[in-house]
């Protein structure tokens, strides 16, 4: 594919950083493509979804789903379906404070995985992996998502959408999209709905096909950053001195 001289790259999917374009709507080899994969992928996702969702009825009683109202094409709302990887109930507070801090503070849309006490044993691997996101293969069948296109956020995110910004809601949401694999938790939230807003113009079956590629190298990443912190993080505990038990009661001398 080639691309215009005013695209800059992200990683390894340039991205356009001029103005406006004509908004493409979702071609009719979407749904397809959507549906030829995951009839393709299932008999090999169906015994790990069984699996996860096994692992987290033992290590936590709860819900196996988490269930979130989400924002998707043409700004309707819609049930978006992930494994639950907290402890239940797990308070929504921590996220949306976090997350309105990256806004208006332009800062990275970093993931608090690693230092997050909410999470379960094992949680942060099956969300650097996204395996976590597997449920929401069902809002694919449902027509609510597509595999590839612009991450689905909160209402909460979209209050603080200016006008312009909401071009991005002219591309179905999906699993992952072009923001995924160029940088994601490094980039500010700015930046994500440059790459969405691109997504919404450009989108084509061979973009789609060559993000689906980059998709697999994104979670290999992933899963060894996860498992870097994890180790980090047993390292710290296990050189960390005993605390030495003393008297409460203070001399008056």
């Amino acid at each position: 594919m080639r691309w215009p001289v005013a695209l800059t790259r992200a990683g390894s999917v340039p991205v356009k950083s001029a103005a406006h374009a004509t908004v493409s709507r979702p071609g009719r080899w979407k749904r397809p493509l959507d549906l030829l994969i995951i009839l393709l992928s299932l008999p090999f996702l169906l015994p790990v979804v069984v699996l996860i969702a096994i692992y987290i009825k033992l290590v936590s009683p709860g819900p196996i789903l988490f269930v979130q109202t989400r924002i998707g094409y043409q700004r309707k709302r819609f049930r978006c379906l992930k494994f639950r990887t907290m402890f239940a109930p797990a308070r929504q507070t921590m996220h949306r404070k976090h997350i309105t801090q990256a806004i208006s503070g332009e800062l990275p849309m970093t993931k608090m995985d690693a230092f997050d006490p909410r999470i379960i044993p094992m949680g942060q691997l099956l969300r650097a992996s996204g395996m976590d996101e597997l449920p929401q293969l069902l809002n694919v069948l449902r027509g609510e998502m597509s595999l590839i296109g612009p991450r689905p956020c909160t209402p909460y995110e979209l209050e603080r959408y200016k006008p312009e910004q909401l071009e991005r809601f002219e591309a179905q949401p999906g699993i992952s999209g072009l923001w995924q694999v160029s940088g994601k938790n490094a980039t500010t939230f700015s930046e994500m709905i440059r790459f969405d807003i691109h997504y919404a113009r450009h989108a084509s079956f061979k973009l789609d096909c060559k993000i689906i590629g980059l998709t697999a190298e994104v979670i290999l990443k992933g899963v060894a950053e996860a498992l870097r912190q994890r180790q980090q993080l047993g390292t710290a505990f296990q050189d960390r001195k005993p605390v030495t038990t003393t008297s409460t009661t203070e001399s008056s001398g």
